[in-house]
């Protein structure tokens, strides 16, 4: 833009002065809208007032954190290994969290309980994304929806759909994270393909069933006696019948590996792990929130499937 000031000889300087400032205040607006219209929104900077978004644990407030970038304030109410939340008891400043909420995000399937039941008591209810609903699960199975690797996929499509649909203006931004994190997570990709097309058959059991829906992905068949298993989903103590026949499994090495839940020790599980090693059937752990020290889900994820690779090489 050009603007041309015609001042009359004897006008005085101080109106000068405030016809050039007024010029100069008109070409820099201009500048900027032409600017704005004309450039795309880069990746890092919003284009909408950030969303307000709460997610219950950490499994999914990683992902959540990524997949809303610089468009969305999130707060994770569980971010520690040494919390269980299915039985965890919110704080006045946990549930406040909840208060202002655009979307809040959950696990579902009883997993986290506290966490909906908040949600219920707040008018308006804020948006939810409940990563049980979007696997199809019910619940009563296994909760634990992020060892599924469709159902991580599932979930992450959900969650930008749904902060999409909230910050329409930031629709574009939010694909945008969506493909950067999708790229992220394509060693989380080739390391379950590896795995799957080496060991497919392989057997293995577990002292609980966090890791369940990740072995099917990878065509693992669990061995793990029944009555322990359903002592284990059941959160009881197995019997000494089902222990015994747990401890016969391992030293007869019926199974190539043991799955073992480093969050869920105690006296039985200490036994079934010492009688593992005593056996030389590798045991790798896993955790059930992410890993002190990963720096997001995918590393998480791709740490542990890396030892579990390294346990069944061992078992050829």
């Amino acid at each position: 833009m050009i603007i041309v000031l015609v001042m009359s000889p004897s006008c005085p300087p101080r109106f000068l002065r405030a016809a050039l400032l007024i010029a100069c205040m008109l070409a820099v607006g201009c500048s900027s809208d032409s600017e704005s219209a004309n450039s795309a929104v880069p990746i890092g900077e919003c284009p909408a007032a950030p969303l307000q978004v709460v997610v219950s644990v950490d499994q999914w407030g990683d992902i959540v954190e990524q997949l809303a970038g610089d468009c969305a304030t999130v707060t994770t109410v569980i971010q520690s290994s040494k919390v269980d939340p299915h039985d965890y008891e919110p704080t006045t400043g946990d549930a406040s969290e909840f208060t202002n909420a655009d979307l809040v995000v959950v696990n579902g399937m009883d997993y986290d309980p506290w966490a909906t039941k908040i949600v219920a008591t707040l008018n308006p209810e804020p948006a939810v994304v409940n990563a049980g609903n979007v696997a199809g699960l019910s619940d009563g199975e296994n909760p634990h929806v992020w060892y599924g690797p469709d159902y991580v996929f599932e979930f992450a499509s959900a969650v930008t759909a749904e902060l999409s649909k909230l910050s329409p203006k930031a629709a574009s931004y939010f694909t945008a994270q969506s493909d950067s994190w999708n790229t992220s997570m394509q060693p989380y990709q080739d390391e379950i393909a590896s795995i799957k097309a080496a060991y497919s058959g392989q057997s293995y059991v577990a002292t609980e069933s966090v890791f369940d829906y990740m072995a099917v992905a990878l065509g693992l068949k669990d061995v793990t006696p029944a009555g322990f298993a359903a002592a284990a989903a059941n959160e009881t103590d197995p019997s000494p019948g089902d222990v015994a026949e747990f401890d016969d499994l391992l030293k007869a090495q019926g199974a190539q590996v043991l799955i073992y839940n480093i969050q869920t020790q105690g006296a039985i599980p200490d036994q079934i792990r010492s009688t593992a090693e005593a056996s030389k059937v590798p045991v790798v752990d896993v955790t059930e929130t992410v890993a002190p020290g990963a720096t997001s889900f995918e590393q998480w994820q791709v740490d542990q499937l890396v030892a579990l690779s390294a346990a069944l090489k061992t078992t050829r």
